[in-house]
């Protein structure tokens, strides 16, 4: 090893579930390394919607559910598809043996997953910057804090969508407005039993939703809400490029959200806890940067490494931080910190379900992007329209009613723009599919 002061054998920028699950990896195979966090505490910056998932978890912490700050386990998944007044909510709900998902409070949960690695012998830095790297012969030797400058053999980048240092070290270029989306957050308080009665769940129970339309129909935009024990996560993320060209403020959205007929009522007489927030990456596998370095590597949203079809990224995040530890360790144990070492990181990333998934959906925001109008504003508000259609009692034929809304599909649009929605569809399934 390299004699140096302040050198250790890996630096790890950020204290979120990617940078800690790196940081603890490394330390269980015996290995020095630094975690360096801006905030007071993990998780004190860091802000999601609302849920962690267990088998991924278990993989860094294997009896997580004994010990960490855990709000309730999910039970049910609801779809809503909003109108401007009405609702279609589709609902799958099972009680597993075993919990898929609980909701957490990032700032509770990352602080114990911090608490953990430190007990793992990871040296965690808290309210500390990193301004910038040390780069030194083309490898990245360090880093740079308004303090003081630390060394490593490797440095490993979790810092987050906006990454400003793994653009330092020429891994990636600017973000575009289309490849980010900006999410606003609020957490509303509500007594317990309140949130049992209104979403049908038991005490330790939860409930998400997955909300489309609404006051976002038509644009590239979700909605999401999660239980908590005695408060409920409500909130929404809209492309920066649909923001920035309709002049619309994000948190007007949400106010919008909040009094739509079919959220208002979950949410009635509660009390403002918080209010939050964040970019998140949209890009999908298009937009994944280079991700490995001369002594250094980059994963979490740091790699643009979120699946948005299945509003996954905490998952994402633990077991590229897992991978990219693993990466390290090994490089440690060959002296070797060159480009071509550190690119295993990538090869076992490319085995993975990470870039799996995302190679899977790799066409999916460009398709949407490419008929967002019609994909996320005229067939979400035809679907609701049917079912006004078909649950409407009012004395008139059945077949009548069937008849008019057929016609109106071709009445509404030209049969042109029909044939290019369903092109565009297949086409996206394809892309899946084949």
């Amino acid at each position: 090893m390299e004699k140096r002061e302040n050198k250790t054998e890996v630096i790890v920028v950020g204290g979120g579930p990617a940078g800690i699950s790196c940081a603890v990896t490394i330390a269980r195979a015996g290995k020095q390394v630094v975690l360096i966090e801006r905030g007071r505490f993990s998780g004190s910056k860091n802000v999601f919607g609302g849920a962690i998932y267990a088998q991924p978890t278990r993989e860094i912490f294997p009896d997580f559910e004994k010990t960490a700050p855990l709000e309730r386990k999910n039970i049910e998944h609801k779809f809503a598809l909003l109108g401007e007044d009405d609702a279609t909510v589709i609902s799958y709900k099972k009680k597993h043996e075993n919990p898929v998902s609980y909701t957490v409070v990032r700032g509770k949960f990352d602080r114990w997953m911090a608490e953990q690695a430190k007990k793992e012998g990871v040296i965690l830095v808290e309210e500390t910057v990193v301004r910038e790297l040390i780069i030194e012969n083309g490898f990245v030797k360090g880093v740079k804090t308004e303090l003081e400058d630390y060394y490593a053999d490797i440095v490993v980048l979790a810092d987050g969508v906006n990454s400003l240092l793994a653009k330092q070290a020429g891994l990636r270029g600017e973000l575009s407005p289309e490849d980010v989306a900006l999410s606003v957050k609020e957490v509303i308080k509500l007594p317990a039993e309140v949130i049992n009665e209104r979403f049908h769940v038991n005490a330790d129970e939860g409930c998400i939703y997955e909300i489309f339309g609404g006051p976002m129909l038509g644009m590239l935009g979700l909605g999401f809400m999660y239980t908590n024990k005695s408060s409920v996560s409500i909130g929404l993320g809209v492309t920066l490029s649909e923001l920035i060209d309709r002049g619309i403020k994000p948190y007007d959205l949400l106010d919008k959200l909040k009094k739509h007929p079919e959220i208002a009522p979950l949410i009635k007489d509660g009390e403002l806890l918080e209010y939050s927030a964040h970019l998140i990456p949209e890009g999908g596998y298009k937009k994944i940067p280079l991700i490995f370095g001369a002594g250094v590597m980059v994963c979490g949203d740091a790699a643009m490494f979120v699946n948005n079809m299945h509003w996954e990224g905490t998952n994402l995040a633990m077991i590229s931080g897992k991978i990219a530890g693993e990466t390290a360790v090994i490089a440690l144990g060959k002296q070797d910190f060159s480009e071509n070492a550190l690119s295993h990181y990538q090869e076992e990333l490319e085995n993975s379900f990470i870039i799996k998934d995302l190679r899977t959906y790799k066409d999916l925001m460009s398709g949407v992007q490419e008929r967002v109008g019609e994909f996320l504003g005229y067939y979400p508000k035809k679907i609701n329209s049917f079912f006004e259609m078909f649950t409407s009692v009012d004395s008139v034929p059945k077949k009548e009613k069937y008849h008019k809304f057929i016609k109106s599909i071709f009445t509404d649009r030209k049969i042109s723009d029909l044939f290019k929605d369903a092109w565009s569809a297949v086409k996206l399934l394809w892309s899946i599919l084949k």
